[in-house]
């Protein structure tokens, strides 16, 4: 298993995005603004419990610009470093997700580290 690990200013290991390799894609990484499609399931690491997932019945792929800042900091970094048909959990700390504020309205509490398992489908 690979790993790459991003890490913001602050002391290693305690803030950033945490990438480890479930399977290995066969395709180009994407660059920075192109539009991604991906499966993904995110879960609160200190709990284990489920927040959200693509594959849940009636969800569908998740289409973003990668690199812009439309999404969580985690996913711009950890998405980038990812290949088509790649599988990877990011690890990402608070600072790289929802911060202080959490995200309540999907039950992410403040200053959650988040963990997702992400699928790139599609690089446009």
């Amino acid at each position: 298993k690979r790993q790459v690990s991003t890490q913001s200013t602050g002391p290693p290991d305690l803030m950033g995005v945490t990438k480890e390799l479930l399977k290995a894609g066969n395709g180009p990484t994407a660059p920075k603004g192109s539009t991604i499609t991906v499966n993904c399931t995110g879960v609160v690491a200190a709990t284990g419990k489920k927040f959200w997932s693509t594959k849940d019945p009636g969800q569908q792929p998740f289409t973003f610009q990668v690199g812009l800042g439309k999404v969580i900091k985690g996913w711009d970094e950890g998405c980038l470093s990812m290949n088509l048909g790649e599988v990877s959990r990011l690890t990402c700390t608070p600072d790289y997700a929802y911060g202080a504020g959490g995200f309540p309205a999907w039950g992410i509490p403040p200053n959650a580290t988040l963990i997702f398992e992400i699928e790139i489908l599609k690089i446009q």
